[in-house]
Formats: structure tokens, C-alpha cells, sequence
């Protein structure tokens, strides 16, 4: 069954009430079963999150090829360990998308 992740607006509310900040050292553990996702702080996060439970290959598969969606390397846990860093993240089960705080223009 194809969904349209463009109109699903009470799901896209959901994952939006559901996103919020965490240190990354709350992740570890899920970082060590593998299931946590980069996502570039160029995307939206919440329209990532929309289209991997909407199972869009299409999209995600642009991004992965990209490199703007990845599982988190071994590099970027290892600097956000040492950073103490906070992260944006949303849970679309089985995994956990991260995204560095977006940094702000003065």
C-alpha cells in the first residue's frame, strides 16, 4: 500500500510532540545495537522521520546515497562522547534519528 507521508498530518504532528534534545550519552546503548541514524542538519528531521515510517525507499535511499542519512559512525559517536553533546532526536522504532543541533547565524 503506498502512503502520501506529504499529507499525513496527524502522524507528522506526532513525531513533532514526540522530538526533543538528548545528551548523547543517553544513546549508547542504542548506538551499540546499531540502531541509531544520522540525519544532516540540511534536512528536516521530522520529514525524515515521516518518510522512514511511511517506508519511503525513494527518499531515503536519495539521502543514504547522499550521505545526508547514515547510520552514526563510529567517528561521530566518538566526537559527540567527547563534546558531551546534545542532540535532536526522534524515534520512528526500530530506530532512533539523531541530528547535531542546527547552529545559529548571528
Amino acid at each position: 500500500m503506498k502512503t502520501n507521508p506529504e499529507k499525513d498530518l496527524e502522524l507528522h504532528d506526532k513525531i513533532n510532540r514526540e522530538t526533543g534534545r538528548i545528551k548523547w550519552s543517553e544513546l549508547a546503548r542504542h548506538f551499540a545495537s546499531g540502531s541509531v541514524i544520522y540525519v544532516s542538519e540540511e534536512l528536516d528531521l521530522i520529514d525524515v522521520a515521516l518518510r522512514i515510517a511511511h517506508d519511503d525507499k525513494a527518499s531515503v535511499g536519495k539521502w543514504m546515497a547522499a550521505g545526508t542519512v547514515a547510520k552514526v559512525s563510529d567517528v561521530q559517536a566518538q566526537t559527540w562522547t567527547a563534546a558531551d553533546a546534545t542532540l535532536w532526536a526522534s524515534v520512528v522504532s526500530p530506530f532512533v534519528l539523531v541530528q547535531p543541533e542546527k547552529k545559529q547565524l548571528h
